[in-house]
Order: structure tokens, then C-alpha cells, then sequence
């Protein structure tokens, strides 16, 4: 939970937004306490008193309230070099002309850096590299979604495909490997490495090549991100770019793992 709430935080840019917070709440210091580097004993209660002090106020006037309901968003995959410039993998890429004025130069030079056309679908765009991990999509719960999709299938990273799997961090890295999760990606075709930030952001070797497309499971597709000035990412969840991995191009992960049922 509390890593999820960090998620939101650090997406909230590409809502609009100028900061993210989220209340702190029981669930939140359920979480923290008794882990290692929170704080214990006496200085958790009083931890958690200032953390109750900088609440928002139950009564509190909101400028405009929003409510989302996960069911209703389909899979999404950004198509430009910006998070916000992303289509649901039903819809085709949008015409320029919908933008506002202010909004057009950037759409255009998006289309123009990753080679792609307005109308296009942006199911089966195909790929080269598929990255899961990164802080926003290296939790556990991240790879347990992706093993429960594919334990016991009969599925292989397609053969022209480089595909990682980097834990977020070196404790979710040792929980999956006691899970044994490191070799059922690792049978399905998938690079199993040690935590980091990886392809993220081009760390260490992990860099795309010339003007290969990756499917990734990060947060930020800007020019040049993943290594390579002329590289191209597109975003989308970790169950997303393990179906990308496996059909070699942007693919529904809700039918090929029968999420439906």
C-alpha cells in the first residue's frame, strides 16, 4: 500500500497536478510498523501522532472531487514521448487536430520521434525489448500478477525479443526467489536480474540500441530515457509488457491470459 501510494504521488505530474499527497491512514502504519528502518516502540506512537496531525480534515472543501473505478480503465499504452500521451490498447493514435492549439507542435514531433501515424492501432506495434520493473512497477504484488498469468502456460518470450525482469529492490528480489517466481520467468524466457533501476533510466548496460522500441513497465518515455537518443519506449503495466514479451508486439493482456474469467 505504501509503495503504491508513492506511485500515485509520482504520477500525479501527468495529472495536471503540481504535488501528490495521500493521507496517511491505518492501513499505512500497519504497514510500516515492525519494518526495518521505521521507527520503534515510542518513537512510532509519537511518528504516528504527526503523521495524524498533518491529515486533511474530515471536513475538509475540496476545489473539485474526482472518483475513478479501476474496472472501467481499459489497459494503457503511451504512444508519444510524454506519460500523458497514451491511448487504451483498443483505441487507434489520435488525430493532431484534437488537440488544443497550444497542445500540436508537441503531438507532431511526438508522431515524428517514434515513427508513428495518427489512426494507427496500438495493438500489435511491435517491440524489441520488454522491461518489468523500475520503483513504480517493481513491487512483489507486480510480479505475482505477471507469475499468475502465465504459471503453467505454455509461453516463451518471443525469439527476437530481449526481455528483463529487475526487482525493485534487493528484499522483493529475495521474496521472489524463496518464492521460486526468479525461474518460472526465467522458463518462460525472461532475464532475471539483481535489483535496480536498470532500464528505467539506462542504468549500468541495460540501454536500448539505435532506434529499438521497448515495452516497459516504468515511468517516464522522454527522449532518450532508456539509453539511446533515438531509442523509443512505450509504457504500460507489467502484465502489459510481459504480453508485448510473449506476442513480440503491443498485445491485449487480458486475452492472452484470459483475465476475463
Amino acid at each position: 500500500m505504501l509503495m503504491l501510494q508513492t506511485v500515485i504521488r509520482n504520477m500525479s505530474i501527468e495529472g495536471g497536478a503540481r504535488c501528490g499527497y495521500v493521507n496517511p491512514d491505518q492501513t499505512t502504519y500497519d504497514y510500516l510498523r515492525g519494518r526495518q528502518y521505521a521507527p520503534v516502540d515510542e518513537a512510532f506512537t509519537r511518528a504516528v501522532e504527526y503523521w495524524e496531525s498533518i491529515k486533511s480534515d474530515p471536513d475538509a472543501d475540496y476545489f473539485d472531487v474526482v472518483r475513478f473505478d479501476a474496472a472501467d480503465i481499459e489497459p494503457m499504452v503511451t504512444w508519444g514521448i510524454t506519460p500523458g500521451q497514451s491511448v487504451a490498447i483498443g483505441d487507434r493514435l489520435p488525430d493532431p487536430e484534437a488537440f488544443a492549439e497550444a497542445e500540436r507542435e508537441g503531438i507532431v514531433e511526438a508522431y515524428r520521434y517514434m515513427d508513428l501515424k495518427p489512426g494507427a492501432p496500438m495493438l500489435g506495434q511491435p517491440i524489441d525489448v520488454a522491461f518489468i520493473g523500475s520503483c513504480t512497477n517493481g513491487r512483489l504484488s507486480d510480479f505475482e500478477a505477471v507469475v499468475r498469468a502465465i504459471e503453467g502456460k505454455e509461453l516463451h518470450v518471443a525469439p527476437h525479443v530481449q526481455a528483463l525482469v529487475v526487482p525493485g529492490s534487493q528484499l522483493v528480489r529475495q521474496q521472489m526467489m524463496e518464492r521460486g517466481w526468479d525461474q518460472v520467468f526465467t522458463r518462460a524466457g525472461f532475464e532475471f536480474r539483481e535489483a535496480g533501476c536498470s532500464m528505467c533510466l539506462a542504468m549500468n548496460p541495460d540501454k536500448l540500441q539505435g532506434n529499438q522500441v521497448s515495452a516497459s513497465s516504468s515511468n517516464r518515455n522522454f527522449k532518450g530515457r532508456q539509453g539511446s537518443p533515438s531509442g523509443r519506449t512505450l509504457l504500460m503495466s507489467p502484465l502489459m509488457v510481459a504480453a508485448a514479451a510473449f506476442e513480440g508486439k503491443v498485445a491485449d493482456a487480458r486475452r492472452l491470459f484470459d483475465l476475463h474469467n
